[in-house]
């Protein structure tokens, strides 16, 4: 992919560096504490979840001409401490958690469900599933892309941080997500299909100057939890809600590409993880989170806040999307072209 367009002056003295050859950037971590010096809400900031983005990236696929030995720069690594420890200390704030410091299997997946059940999000999937037009559908896929097109990778970080139960139950959901050994059947492969049906460029990252901080922040919370080894009991939490909170949406989806006549090819990736899903909620809730709160009791309250990160920022994306919508306005910051001109 290529580097996105900067969104203020940490992100532009950063594409600027990956340009060139890895060197050293004393002044980068100092750029970064000026910007979280100066204020603003991290969740919605746009310099720093851009920034961030970019630093997580080159841990996945990186850049096209970026040298991938900026991914263990002292510098990048210094300068994205001072950014996670503000954007982790923003999610924490917004996540309001039951005490529970430690619990048995079974009410570690009793307070999962709690959770998922005390959940009042915006209702995105029913608008999608009963009003949405195409154009909104398109731009629904857009936000999502930024993590669909890589599913499943940032919580495959946790697979080797993890011993017995836990750990082959989350092999067990991430074969599935990688489409149990054929290629066509991955389920970022199955995204992309449904974005070529819709008029859109399947790339990865080719859309990530159109989302806002906000659908950055979404994914960034993924990377933040599955790349420290500390967080490996939220990055399974943050599994685990989205894995039960997939069902009822999914199938939503897939009724709303039927209501506008599509079909097949559109609608595979939804229905599949309707399917997929109703089994992984299970595995996700007892055999992973319930099996790591008995071997690792430490990681209970990790457990739920990553649980609670992902509900929240589901929570918040969806209301941006339906009060963009809603006051008859995209949801992105830039335009996507028109299927006849993709």
């Amino acid at each position: 992919m290529h580097l996105p367009i900067p969104r203020g002056g940490l992100s532009r003295a950063l594409a600027a560096a990956l340009l060139h050859t890895p060197q050293p950037l004393p002044d980068l971590a100092d750029r970064a504490r000026d910007l979280v010096a100066a204020g603003g809400e991290p969740l919605g900031h746009e310099d720093l979840q851009l920034s961030l983005y970019v630093l997580y990236e080159l841990h996945y696929q990186g850049f096209d001409g970026v040298d991938p030995a900026w991914e263990w720069s002292p510098d990048l690594l210094a300068a994205r401490a001072v950014l996670e420890r503000v954007f982790e200390r923003a999610l924490r704030a917004r996540v309001r958690l039951p005490d529970l410091p430690a619990a048995s299997a079974a009410e570690v997946a009793q307070a999962l469900s709690d959770l998922v059940a005390a959940d009042d999000g915006p209702p995105l999937s029913a608008f999608l599933a009963r009003e949405a037009s195409a154009e909104q559908f398109r731009e629904f896929l857009v936000h999502r892309s930024v993590y669909q097109l890589k599913e499943a990778d940032p919580h495959t970080w946790a697979i080797p941080r993890l011993t017995g139960r836990p750990k082959a139950a989350l092999a067990e959901v991430q074969v599935d997500e990688y489409g149990g050994g054929h290629a066509e059947r991955v389920h970022a492969a199955l995204f992309a299909r449904t974005m070529r049906v819709m008029g859109l460029d399947d790339t990865h990252g080719v859309h990530v100057d159109r989302v806002p901080a906000l659908t950055l922040a979404w994914v960034n919370a993924m990377s933040l939890f599955g790349l420290q080894r500390r967080l490996r009991g939220a990055v399974v939490g943050h599994l685990a809600a989205y894995e039960m909170t997939s069902t009822l949406p999914n199938r939503r989806y897939g009724d709303g590409l039927r209501r506008l006549g599509l079909d097949g090819e559109a609608t595979w990736f939804f229905d599949e993880h309707v399917e997929a899903d109703a089994v992984h909620e299970q595995l996700a809730a007892h055999d992973l989170c319930g099996a790591l709160a008995e071997d690792e009791p430490a990681l209970v309250p990790d457990l739920l806040f990553g649980a609670g990160t992902a509900l929240e920022l589901d929570r918040l994306l969806a209301g941006a999307l339906l009060g963009a919508w809603s006051a008859g306005r995209s949801s992105l910051r830039a335009p996507i072209p028109v299927p006849d001109a993709a």
